[in-house]
């Protein structure tokens, strides 16, 4: 499960990072929620290309646009069983950019929420698949994050995460050509647990109207 993220990293180092060119103003965004927009990257078969996608996949089926509160994550074991991740998993494959995501661990208090990021601070890629919806008044993308099992990091918080992608792997998932599925599933693993950190925060980020810098920041230094 993966139900609430940040992106709130410099522009330019977001270019540099993922070798891109932003054409309009990234805002900083500290508690991103399901049916809102994403930073997304994908490609037109030459470069990457950087867009917004409305959080929560809609297929293009679909006559209720509300079924995207109900696809904001694709469980990655399943992903060729479903008729709404299915196509999308051969053909629609992008990078969703965050530089943290949030889960909430059960207490005697009731729920605490922890951030989980890099250990280097720096931003990462989740696997996406994205959808284009055109039974609205113009076409809206649509996009959904891939889980997978929980690594050392994660388990004690959630038994599900979402799948980040090794730097390296970047090029074959964007790759629509790329039609080795066996190949492709085998990305869809919990990350190395050596370069994750985690701590808690407020519970600030449990509201998505709460989209500020104070949700990032560890509980014991508020």
């Amino acid at each position: 499960m993966c139900g609430r993220f940040s992106l709130a990293t410099d522009q330019t180092a977001i270019e540099d990072q993922f070798q891109l060119i932003i054409n309009e103003e990234l805002t900083y965004r500290y508690n991103i929620a399901p049916s809102q927009d994403v930073f997304v990257i994908g490609s037109n078969g030459h470069d990457r290309v950087a867009t917004s996608m409305r959080w929560g996949l809609i297929p293009p089926w679909s006559k209720d646009i509300k079924i995207g509160h109900k696809m904001i994550n694709a469980r990655s074991e399943s992903i060729e069983q479903k008729v709404s991740f299915k196509h999308p998993f051969r053909q629609k494959r992008c990078l969703i950019i965050s530089d943290g995501f949030y889960e909430w661990k059960k207490t005697e208090s009731g729920k605490q929420p922890y951030r989980f990021v890099m250990k280097d601070r720096r931003p990462f890629a989740f696997a996406g698949l994205w959808e284009c919806w055109n039974k609205g008044s113009e076409p809206l993308f649509t996009c959904t994050i891939l889980t997978t099992t929980s690594n050392e990091v994660t388990k004690d918080v959630h038994d599900r995460m979402p799948v980040i992608l090794p730097t390296d792997t970047y090029d074959t998932w964007l790759d629509r050509k790329e039609d080795n599925i066996e190949h492709l599933k085998s990305l869809l693993v919990p990350y190395d647990a050596q370069f994750m950190d985690l701590y808690p925060v407020s519970t600030l980020v449990n509201s998505p109207k709460n989209d500020q810098k104070e949700c990032l920041e560890p509980l014991n230094s508020q």
